[in-house]
């Protein structure tokens, strides 16, 4: 394990478990409309990502009954919600706790660190693994301030509420994570 770094924490099972019933379709447009306020503020990323930006990401929240597939390709790049990620066509499969994918890509969390810790895997094309990672922190992409920004008059209050969703995520995993040490102990 990386020095200093407290493992991210999963969401508990049952809370998982009763996310599994819900459609996917109403998220495809809500991660649109992620995708497009995040590239509205960041027009650069696809730009920094360069020969990478026709490369599938798969990206596997270990915790959640879901995953997405990123296609950054300009002009017309997409995400889309998926019940598990294909085994053929992608190019890197990135996975880990929704907490440590968020905080990669907000950048509160080191994702060196997470790689180095096991808390996410990468698996196929690191180069361009590599090239997604520094492309949103080398533009600052911020997931929770950029979603709220596309709100506009609204995103002081909607930010607090995403960041506070986020804790409310992250005690959850963490009592949750307690609990499973507890009863192994």
């Amino acid at each position: 394990m990386v020095p200093n770094h407290r493992r991210v924490a999963a969401l508990p099972p049952l809370l998982t478990a009763a996310l599994r019933p819900l459609p996917l379709a109403p998220l495809q447009p809500a991660l649109a409309l992620a995708l497009r306020a995040v590239l509205r503020r960041h027009p650069r990323v696809l730009a920094r990502l360069g020969g990478h930006a026709g490369r599938r990401f798969g990206l596997d929240p270990t915790d959640l009954p879901f995953a997405f597939v990123l296609e950054p390709r300009p002009p017309a790049p997409r995400i889309a919600a998926v019940r598990r990620l294909p085994r053929r066509g992608l190019d890197v499969r990135i996975a880990g706790p929704i907490r440590a994918l968020i905080g990669m890509a907000d950048g509160s969390l080191d994702g060196d660190a997470l790689f180095f810790s096991r808390d996410l895997v990468v698996e196929g094309d690191m180069a361009a693994a590599v090239a997604l990672r520094n492309a949103i922190e080398g533009d600052g992409v911020d997931l929770i301030r950029d979603l709220a920004a596309a709100l506009g008059p609204l995103a002081p209050p909607a930010e607090r509420l995403l960041r506070g969703g986020l804790g409310l995520l992250e005690r959850l995993a963490r009592s949750g994570a307690g609990e499973e040490a507890r009863a192994w102990s």
